[in-house]
């Protein structure tokens, strides 16, 4: 089997809510997606999709991802795409960087290595672990009552795991987290998550006034440095998130014991197959994580699914079903959240069929 061509889509993924907004008076209204085809000389395809949180979140954007894996199709014409290990190898020696650019390449390349073996990508990874995926849901950055109010609407959607969007003015953030766990019910977890979004002065008076909450501390400030500041000033339980971004940043983090928790975002570090090793190393070192991706259709939902299905249970954090939150499906065969959980496909691959109503016709085709 070999990659005869690649094909790229752009598809613009509306948020149902509107608007989604975090840290610094960010806003993403309508997500920019990815999806890479890539077709085999044995008449197969496979599909991955890469969606960064905006080009202001992380260092990376869709038209980037797009012109990253234009300038990868050569280096892969002609490869066997189920040869995953030499697949990163030849991506890494072409392009230096770019984790997200190569992420989508990376999962069509499982989506058809399963599809070949006729197994599902939670298999290749492992099999599953328990019933089926806990999920959290973000909430969106909005004034303290209306933030509240949503954790409890989104409650009745089966969530047991809320994650805040604060980040702002450090007194508006104690009281939007004050106002959510007021209303904490037993067994509930709440997540406040700056995004980086505070100074270190504006970080230490959040984690004191929100000391004796029931409450996470996630990414409070930018640099690692900063964070780990943060950590030592605090008993909160904290997550680490956009300083994870590899194998070093995660063993060093560990070493200082600068969290307790980390994110685990499949493009931020290259797709599926460098994600199953921070995984597995996560699991040696007793890591809990959340397993998702900076966002995404149904597409990135599937993947997100075999990852974190295929985790065991005691180290799934939690994980997130982003095709929920957006208007446009661009798969079907993707988990449909039920009862505030999901389940990964057992058929062969992602399990996803790409509707090509919602991809159009593509961006661009590589021979």
């Amino acid at each position: 089997m070999k990659i005869s061509a690649i094909r790229v889509y752009q598809v613009d993924l509306p948020l149902v809510e509107g608007r989604y907004s975090w840290s610094e008076g960010k806003y993403v209204e309508v997500f920019d997606s990815t999806v890479v085809e890539l077709l085999t000389d044995d008449g197969n395809s496979g599909f991955g999709e890469v969606c960064p949180l905006g080009p202001f979140y992380l260092p990376a954007f869709g038209a980037g991802a797009r012109a990253g894996i234009g300038e990868l199709a050569s280096t892969l014409i002609g490869q066997d795409p189920t040869a995953i290990g030499p697949i990163n190898q030849l991506m890494d020696r072409a392009l230096l960087g770019h984790p997200y650019v190569k992420s989508a390449i990376d999962m069509a390349c499982w989506d058809l290595l399963g599809k070949t073996t006729g197994k599902s990508v939670c298999d290749l990874m492992g099999g599953k672990f328990g019933a089926s995926v806990a999920l959290y849901r973000a909430i969106s950055q909005r004034p303290a009552a209306e933030m509240a109010e949503n954790v409890a609407g989104h409650r009745a959607d089966g969530y047991t795991k809320f994650q805040l969007k604060v980040g702002g003015r450090p007194s508006e953030d104690i009281d939007r987290i004050h106002a959510a766990a007021d209303i904490l019910t037993a067994g509930e977890v709440l997540v406040a998550d700056a995004n980086t979004g505070w100074r270190v002065d504006d970080a230490a008076r959040v984690v004191n006034a929100v000391r004796d909450r029931d409450v996470y501390i996630e990414q409070p400030c930018r640099s690692y440095e900063h964070c780990l500041t943060i950590r030592k000033r605090t008993a909160l339980p904290f997550i680490l998130d956009e300083n994870i971004d590899g194998i070093d940043a995660l063993l060093r983090g560990h070493q200082d014991g600068a969290m307790d928790v980390i994110n685990l975002k499949i493009s931020k570090v290259g797709g599926l197959t460098r994600a199953r090793q921070i995984r597995d190393l996560c699991v040696s070192l007793n890591i809990p994580m959340t397993i998702e991706d900076s966002w995404g259709g149904d597409i990135i939902t599937a993947a997100i699914a075999h990852l974190a299905h295929s985790t065991p249970e005691s180290m799934r954090f939690s994980a997130t079903d982003f095709n929920s939150y957006v208007s446009v499906q661009n798969a079907t065969g993707a988990p449909q959240r039920v009862a505030g959980h999901m389940v990964a496909s057992d058929e062969p691959g992602l399990g996803i069929t790409p509707n090509m109503d919602a991809l159009g016709q593509a961006e661009s085709e590589y021979k």
